[in-house]
């Protein structure tokens, strides 16, 4: 026997009606932005079952997913359901807000994690925000903070970074401007992509600097690869299969006594010298490491232009 999950009708409330916090149900008038597992089901919340289940209408970045998912929750899907993916989100947003306004409950899932974060869902938030049209969510599994928590890196201060540039030119500038980053910083990359970032991340933020792999969060396969980036450069020169996470180590405080190791490198640059080349020059004329001085001139850098 299975637990009962209360259904539509048994849920109906007027618009607008309040709610306990602690209700599983769905508020009318609302959109609810919802987590779904990253990999293994037995993570969906006991909100997102009632929520798939209460639904007047439910918009999914990919509808056969959704399907699949609520098959395997042994749960029944009774609103309509419509796709909601990055080429459409532009044009569905104004039905979506258009049921909410009406009254009806709006629930919003992407294929894996979080709606709006590296998936739709951000522009629909913004449009229900100037319109004022609540927006609520039922959080749950997340890539990017069970990355975190795995890598063993420096967690009290992070940021996310999505996925990098696809070309190569334009991903090397994305990196540069975060080689003097100090916060542990997290990636979304394709398994298709992954060494040429990490080739590109040891080249601008140095092969020594401190990473995770993560691979297939909550599957059967998960694995974690905690390593200098020049050792994941070479774990994944064959390739790699499934989702993966990349956790990188911030770049430890500028030393004191670099400005001037730092101008000193911009000038050499200035001459033709490549900035990476006249960092490792000149920490070697001084008795520095090559990346805090490689680092204090792109900050000095950025902070004159």
């Amino acid at each position: 026997m299975t637990d009962s999950i209360p259904s539509a009708e048994d849920d109906a409330e007027p618009a607008g009606a309040a709610l306990p916090a602690h209700s599983p149900h769905l508020r009318a008038g609302t959109i609810t932005l919802a987590a779904t597992p990253i990999g293994n089901v037995s993570d969906a919340s006991q909100r997102l079952r009632c929520a798939l289940e209460q639904a007047d209408l439910i918009a999914a970045e990919d509808t056969r997913r959704l399907r699949a998912l609520a098959q395997r929750l042994d749960v029944e899907t009774r609103g309509r359901v419509i796709a909601f993916h990055e080429h459409n989100e532009r044009d569905r947003a104004p039905e979506l807000l258009e049921a909410a306004r009406d009254g009806r409950r709006v629930l919003v899932v992407s294929d894996a994690g979080m709606p709006s974060v590296s998936d739709p869902g951000y522009r629909l938030v913004q449009a229900a925000v100037q319109i004022q049209v609540p927006v609520t969510v039922a959080p749950g599994p997340s890539a990017v903070l069970a990355a975190l928590a795995l890598s063993g890196l420096a967690s009290d201060r992070f940021c996310f970074e999505g996925f990098l540039p696809r070309k190569p030119g334009e991903r090397r500038r994305a990196l540069e401007s975060l080689a003097t980053q100090e916060r542990t910083m997290i990636f979304l990359e394709s398994p298709r992509r992954v060494h040429d970032a990490l080739v590109a991340m040891a080249e601008v933020l140095g092969g020594e600097r401190p990473a995770a792999l993560c691979r297939e969060l909550t599957k059967t396969h998960e694995e974690v690869l905690r390593a200098p980036l020049a050792e994941l450069v070479r774990a994944t020169a064959d390739g790699v299969l499934g989702e993966v996470v990349l956790v990188v180590a911030g770049t430890e405080p500028v030393v004191a006594g670099s400005e001037d190791a730092a101008r000193r490198t911009l000038a050499l640059a200035g001459t033709g010298m490549r900035l990476k080349a006249a960092a490792a020059q000149v920490a070697g004329e001084l008795g520095l490491r090559p990346n805090e001085v490689y680092r204090a001139a792109l900050e000095l850098r950025e902070t004159t232009a």
